[in-house]
């Protein structure tokens, strides 16, 4: 499997709207696309301007597709109006362990 971390930097007073807009984006990501697995967007204690995201995909090609899916590009439009920096770190998931619960 394909597995990505993001570092993301948004700038001061945009916080909302990178929420709103990463949100949209990492729901309709794991809805519309077969082979995204996972889609999560977590905080950085002590600076509400950082977050993460990991992301899982079935192999590269799925996150190809998930790069040219349209509400990936309506994020993007959102991402350059908020983020200073971001850092891609893509990966293989190797070892995998989870206790979550089913809605």
């Amino acid at each position: 499997m394909f597995s990505l971390v993001v570092q993301m930097e948004v700038r001061p007073g945009r916080r909302e709207e990178f929420l709103a807009g990463i949100a949209l984006n990492a729901e309709a990501s794991v809805r519309n696309e077969p082979g995204c697995l996972r889609f999560d967007v977590c905080s950085v204690a002590d600076d509400e301007n950082r977050f993460l995201l990991y992301e899982l995909y079935t192999d590269a090609a799925a996150f190809a597709a998930h790069k040219a899916a349209a509400h990936f590009a309506r994020w993007r439009t959102v991402a350059d109006r908020v983020l200073v920096d971001q850092l891609n770190t893509p990966g293989r998931l190797l070892v995998t362990h989870t206790a979550e619960e089913s809605p």
